[in-house]
């Protein structure tokens, strides 16, 4: 755990603005780079699942496709368990008190626990209704009521492994979330192909072999977060959090209560963003199955950006956090003015790439020539909005980092009443993909907008170890 142990280094008004800006440059590098890594080895495996699940049949591949967007949406509604651990632990590394840092981690930790087990016991009954709600055939069906009830069994894991990639995070650690992350991904591969083809076990050697990674994954962060609580606290170790490593690590229902409450803003704001994605790519299935297709590949994109700029943020977090917990408000000012300007510049040079790439991601992905065509104007649009993806992105970062969660929920609220009507007017008014895509469009800005005059009032600047 490389846990920061100093007390961060206070805005020094006399300092030269260059050096302060290359700081922040330093910081933002060191912690965006190794946090772009994991994002990236996440999505990784469902590929490999796909990827050896889809040499079995289109049957076990399309039931693969329904389970995995259970399950996907079932792990990330709790991705505040990161967020939320991320802001409140940074707050209390700038502060000094790293018992109590750690604390605050170990409580989101059970959280996750608990919030692991209830998704299990809701999950296995309701499988094949699940499914069945999704619309999957009845050939793909029982392999897909397969694949998700042996997967489930693995939400704790991933659960565990948000809430204890939040301790790191606010930590000022990125680096080990990336170690395990890599680690997690080429076990997954492994056993994979071994429970897969060599046991003959077929799609449930799948399920089992993400469910063995996922709990390996999860067993490796808490070795990391005990084995750091015994180092920074020590056996009779005295500071806020109580006496010695014991009581840091032992469930206290009332820090675990307090995480839960931080968290239902976050929770408000990611499934305000969730129905967001699924109103547009239900509207997209309206339009017909080349719309649909150029979508999703659309959507794909779109995603794969979202994650290099959400490394940022994640950098955002961190950042923000650590000067709020040591009092430095202009420190805070100074590190999101200059995340800022990452966040548009990174967006420039998206944007440009995306431009210049658009001839070749149609042939990666179809040879469709319909689809291909409704995907170029499609990603012109993705690409003139990345500008106001890399702020937007860098913003939402900062306000969480901030602990600003009830603010970024009415801001999401905000922003799915602006966007729903708009994207269900497209096929209403005779648009097609490009116009849903300018409606996603407006929902970024709608976004910018809410978040940027959040920022500009300050109201977001609450020094102290908590908010």
């Amino acid at each position: 755990m490389n846990a920061v142990v100093e007390p961060p280094e206070q805005h020094d008004p006399a300092r030269p603005a260059g050096s302060v800006r290359r700081r922040h440059d330093r910081e933002i590098i060191a912690l965006a780079l190794p946090a772009f890594g994991a994002l990236v080895a996440e999505p990784l495996f469902v590929m490999v699942d796909s990827a050896v699940v889809g040499h079995l049949g289109t049957a076990q591949l399309a039931g693969l496709a329904v389970a995995a967007a259970l399950l996907t949406t079932a792990v990330n509604i709790f991705v505040f368990l990161a967020y939320a651990t991320t802001a409140a632990v940074a707050r209390r590394v700038g502060a000094g008190d790293l018992p109590a840092a750690l604390k605050q981690g170990v409580d989101g930790i059970w959280l996750a626990l608990l919030l692991g087990a209830a998704v299990i016991a809701a999950v296995l009954p309701a499988a094949p209704a699940l499914v069945d709600f999704f619309g999957a055939s009845g050939t793909a069906a029982p392999y897909a009521t397969t694949y998700l009830r042996i997967s489930s069994l693995g939400i704790p894991a991933m659960l565990v492994a948000l809430a204890a990639t939040g301790v790191l995070r606010g930590l000022q650690d990125t680096r080990t979330p990336l170690y395990v992350a890599v680690g997690g991904f080429t076990a997954n591969a492994a056993l994979n192909a071994g429970l897969v083809y060599g046991t003959g076990l077929g799609i449930a050697g799948s399920a089992w072999g993400t469910v063995i990674a996922q709990n390996g994954m999860a067993a490796v962060y808490l070795w990391v977060v005990v084995r750091g609580v015994r180092r920074l606290t020590g056996p009779t170790a005295r500071g806020t959090a109580g006496t010695g490593w014991w009581d840091v690590l032992r469930p206290d229902a009332a820090g675990i209560r307090a995480c839960a409450r931080a968290g239902v803003p976050l929770l408000v704001r990611t499934v305000s963003l969730r129905a967001v994605l699924l109103i547009a790519t239900a509207v997209a299935a309206r339009l017909g199955d080349t719309v649909i297709a150029a979508h999703q590949i659309t959507l794909t994109v779109w995603s794969l950006l979202a994650f290099a700029l959400d490394a940022i943020a994640i950098a955002g977090q961190a950042i923000i956090g650590r000067c709020l917990g040591a009092g430095d408000a202009e420190g805070a000012r100074a590190a999101c003015r200059r995340m800022i300007e990452w966040g548009a510049a990174c967006g420039v040079v998206l944007g440009v790439l995306v431009v210049a790439a658009r001839p070749l991601i149609g042939p990666l992905f179809t040879s469709d020539p319909a689809v291909r065509h409704a995907l170029m104007a499609a990603l012109l649009v993705v690409a003139v909005a990345q500008p106001v993806c890399g702020v937007v992105f860098i913003l939402d970062g900062v306000l969480m980092g901030a602990g600003d969660g009830p603010y970024l929920a009415w801001s999401m609220l905000v922003t799915l009443a602006v966007f729903a009507p708009a994207a269900f007017a497209v096929p209403a008014l005779g648009g097609g993909l490009t116009a849903l895509w300018w409606a996603m469009t407006l929902m970024m800005c709608t976004r910018l907008a809410a978040l940027g005059l959040r920022a500009r009032s300050g109201r977001w600047i609450v020094t102290g170890a908590s908010r």
